[in-house]
C-alpha cells in the first residue's frame, strides 16, 4: 500500500515544503509551518492533455443592457460609507481585526438593522452558541430583530442551507477560521482550509446574489490570518482598528471593488453596542487643552473626509545605552527619518533622548504629510 502523501504548509504565508523547519523561508515567521495531507496527484499525463475539447466561451460587451442591482443599505452611516454606499448583491465582505475589538457586535448590528428593514438576514456563528449570541443580541437590544441564526461550521451544511429558494439574501460567517471542508484533509483554520472554505463560499454568493459577510482572525502583525489569497478572492477587505483601553474604533477599508479605498468609519464603543461618530474631528479634539506643549494638531485626508487629530510627543533623556522610540498610531520607521533629518538639518540633537509620540484617538496614520507635524 502506497504512503500518503505529506507536505508542509506555512499558516502564515501559504507557502509549500517538503520538510519542516522552524522559521519559513518565504515570509520569515517562526513555528507557522504546519503537515499537512497533499492533494492526490492526477493522472498520468493529465491535465489538458486528456481532458478533450473546452466549450467556447461567449464574449459580451461592456455596455450591457442590465440594470445595477440596488444595494443593501443597512442605516448605519458609517459602516454604509466604508462599503461605498452599502452592501453589493452577490458580493463576499471580509473584515478583520484583533481580539474583542468589536468585530461580531458590528455585524450582529448591521443584520439586525438589515432584517428590521425586511431583508432576510442569517448570522451564522461557528465559535459561539446560540445563547452566547443571544445574550449579546439582548445586551445590545435586538433581541427583536428578525435574524435567522444558527450555530455550523460545516461548509457544505452551510452551502446547502443558502441553496433554497427562500435562502436570505444576507449572510453573516463568524468566522471563516473556523468552517471546515469535508473534501479536505487538514485540521479548521489551517491554510488548506481557510482558502477552501472561502472559495466555496464566495463561489455561492455570485451564484445566489447573496451578500456575504466574512470575520476574520488577525495575526500578531496585524494582518489577517491565513492565506494571503483570501483577501483576493473577496471583493472587500475591511479593517477594524483601535486601542483595546480607548472607545473609539475606526473601520478602514483596504480593498473595495464597489467603492473607494482608504475610507474609514469611525464609531464608539459603548455598553449598548457600537453607535455612529458623524464628526470624528470634534471627538479627537474634544480633550484638547489649548496650547500645551509637546502637541499639535494634523489636518488629514483620511479616505474622502477631512480628519483633525492631536498628534503628542515627548522627549526625555534616557539612561538606556539605545534609547527608546515608542509610536503609536504612526509609523516607526518614519519618525526614525524624521528625528534623523531634524538631527542632520536643523541641528536639534535628540540621539540620546527617549522619544514618544502618540496619535490621540487611537486612529493610524498613513499620510506623509503628517511628518511636518510630527517634527
Amino acid at each position: 500500500m502506497a504512503r500518503p502523501l505529506k507536505r508542509f504548509v506555512c499558516q502564515s504565508c501559504g507557502a509549500v515544503t517538503s520538510k519542516w523547519s522552524g522559521r519559513c523561508e518565504s515570509c520569515g515567521e517562526w513555528n507557522t509551518i504546519v503537515e499537512e495531507a497533499a492533494p492526490a496527484p492526477g493522472p498520468a499525463g493529465g491535465g489538458l492533455a486528456r481532458g478533450g475539447k473546452g466549450r467556447a466561451l461567449e464574449f459580451a460587451a461592456l455596455r450591457g443592457a442590465t440594470p445595477q442591482p440596488p444595494r443593501y443599505m443597512s442605516g448605519i452611516a458609517e459602516f454604509d460609507r466604508v462599503c461605498g454606499g452599502g452592501l453589493v448583491n452577490g458580493s463576499a465582505l471580509l473584515i478583520g481585526g484583533d481580539p474583542g475589538i468589536g468585530k461580531s457586535t458590528l455585524l450582529l448590528q448591521v443584520a439586525a438593522a438589515l432584517a428590521k428593514q425586511n431583508t432576510a438576514c442569517a448570522y451564522i456563528s461557528g465559535e459561539e452558541a446560540l445563547d452566547q449570541v443571544r445574550l449579546r443580541a439582548e445586551r445590545l437590544g435586538l433581541a427583536d430583530a428578525p435574524v435567522q441564526l444558527t450555530a455550523a461550521t460545516s461548509v457544505r451544511d452551510i452551502v446547502a442551507s443558502l441553496e433554497r429558494p427562500d435562502a436570505p439574501k444576507v449572510a453573516v460567517i463568524d468566522s471563516i477560521q473556523t468552517m471546515w471542508l469535508d473534501t479536505v484533509d487538514s485540521t479548521p483554520g489551517t491554510v488548506t482550509q481557510v482558502r477552501s472554505s472561502a472559495q466555496a463560499l464566495v463561489e455561492l454568493a455570485k451564484r445566489r446574489g447573496i451578500a456575504v459577510l466574512l470575520v476574520g482572525h488577525v495575526t500578531k502583525d496585524g494582518a489577517i490570518a491565513g492565506p494571503r489569497v483570501l483577501e483576493h478572492m473577496v471583493d472587500t477587505v475591511l479593517y477594524f482598528e483601535g486601542e483595546r483601553g480607548h472607545q473609539f474604533r475606526i473601520l478602514r477599508t483596504v480593498k473595495n471593488r464597489f467603492g473607494p479605498t482608504d475610507e474609514i468609519g469611525v464609531f464608539e464603543m459603548s455598553d449598548r453596542g457600537l453607535s455612529d461618530v458623524a464628526n470624528p474631528s470634534a471627538l479627537f479634539l474634544a480633550e484638547r487643552r489649548g496650547h500645551v506643549s509637546g502637541a499639535c494638531v494634523f489636518a488629514g485626508i483620511e479616505g474622502t473626509r477631512p480628519v483633525l487629530v492631536e498628534i503628542q510627543a515627548l522627549v526625555s533623556p534616557s539612561s538606556l545605552a539605545t534609547p527608546r522610540r515608542a509610536v503609536v498610531g504612526w509609523d516607526s520607521n518614519r519618525l526614525a527619518m524624521v528625528l534623523a533629518v531634524l538631527e542632520a538639518r536643523c541641528g536639534v540633537t535628540v540621539g540620546a533622548n527617549d522619544v514618544y509620540l502618540n496619535v490621540a484617538g487611537g486612529l493610524r496614520i498613513n499620510e506623509p504629510a503628517a511628518d511636518l507635524a510630527v517634527a
